[in-house]
C-alpha cells in the first residue's frame, strides 16, 4: 500500500517504521504524502490507539530532507513545500488525538529532528544524534524546528543548536529535554510499547484531552508561519543555492551572505 512506509499493528498500537534506509530514510514528497495519508486513517481508526514512529535499520530515524529536491525551488516554493509539510504532518502529528512516540535509532537530523519533535514524545536508542544543521545549507528549519525545539530545550540552548547546526548525542539531547529515555537500541521498540501499554490503562479521552491540553499551552501559531515565511525567504538567496549545491557535491560551501 504505502512504499515508503511499513506499518504493523499489534494490541492497538501501531509501528511506523520509514522505509528508505539507502537514503537513511530522507523526507522526500512521496513520503510526506503517505505519512499525511496514514495519518488521516489513523484519526478514524478506533482500533489504533497509539503509534510508535520509527526509522528503518540501525543508523538513521530520518536523516534529514532530501536535498535534491530543493534545487528548483524559488521563496514562493520553498514557503510552499514548509506550509504543505506542517499542514499534511508535522500538525497532524502533534495534535493527533492519539499518543504519538518517536522512537529514535540513529540519526534525527533536520526534518528528521522536526518529526521527532512533533511527536508527544521521544524515547531514544544510545547511537540516537539530534541536529538542526540547515544552516550549513543557507536556510533554517520550515517544519516547525525552530518553534518546537525552543519549547524543548529554552531559548539561549535552541538559539546555540540552530545557529551551529551542531548534532548531539542521545545523552545530551536527554540531559536538555530533548528525548524523555535513552535506552540500548536492541530493547528500543520493547520499550516504547511498554511504555504505550501504561497509557492504553488510563482513559483514552482523558488522555486524548491531555495531548489536547498541553498543545493548546501558550500556542503561539503565528511563529509557525512566521517561520514558514522565512523558510521561504532563504530559496530566494544564493547562499541556500550554494549550500545545496555543495551537500549534493559532498564538499564545502562558500556562502557569501547573498
Amino acid at each position: 500500500m504505502y512504499t515508503t512506509l511499513l506499518t504493523e499493528i499489534s494490541e492497538g498500537i501501531i509501528t511506523i517504521t520509514i522505509n528508505r534506509p539507502d537514503k537513511l530514510n530522507a523526507l522526500n514528497r512521496t513520503l510526506i504524502e503517505e505519512l499525511s495519508a496514514l495519518f488521516d486513517n489513523i484519526y478514524k481508526d478506533a482500533a489504533v490507539r497509539s503509534i510508535i514512529l520509527t526509522g528503518a535499520g540501525n543508523k538513521a530515524f530520518v536523516a534529514g530532507a532530501d536535498i535534491s529536491e530543493f534545487n528548483e525551488l524559488d521563496a514562493t516554493g520553498g514557503e510552499e513545500l514548509a506550509r504543505k509539510g506542517q499542514q499534511m504532518v508535522f500538525d497532524k502529528i502533534e495534535n493527533c488525538p492519539k499518543p504519538v512516540i518517536a522512537a529514535v535509532n540513529g540519526f534525527a537530523l533536520g526534518g528528521g529532528c522536526e518529526l521527532a519533535l512533533a511527536c508527544h514524545f521521544i524515547v531514544a536508542s544510545e547511537n540516537a544524534r539530534f541536529g538542526q544543521p540547515e544552516v550549513n545549507l543557507g536556510i533554517i528549519p520550515g517544519y516547525g524546528g525552530t518553534q518546537r525545539l525552543v519549547q524543548l530545550v529554552g531559548r539561549n540552548r535552541a538559539m546555540q543548536l540552530l545557529m551551529t547546526g551542531e548534532m548531539v548525542d542521545a545523552k545530551d539531547a536527554e540531559t536538555y529535554g530533548i528525548a524523555n529515555k535513552v535506552v540500548p537500541q536492541e530493547i528500543l521498540l520493547s520499550t516504547v510499547k511498554q511504555l504505550l501499554m501504561t497509557i492504553h490503562s488510563k482513559a483514552p479521552l482523558a488522555v486524548s484531552k491531555v495531548i489536547e491540553c498541553v498543545n493548546n499551552f501558550d500556542h503561539n501559531q503565528q511563529g509557525y508561519d512566521f517561520e514558514i515565511r522565512k523558510f521561504g525567504e532563504c530559496f530566494s538567496t544564493e547562499d541556500k543555492k550554494e549550500g545545496a549545491s555543495a551537500f549534493l557535491e559532498k564538499r564545502k560551501p562558500n556562502f557569501t551572505g547573498r
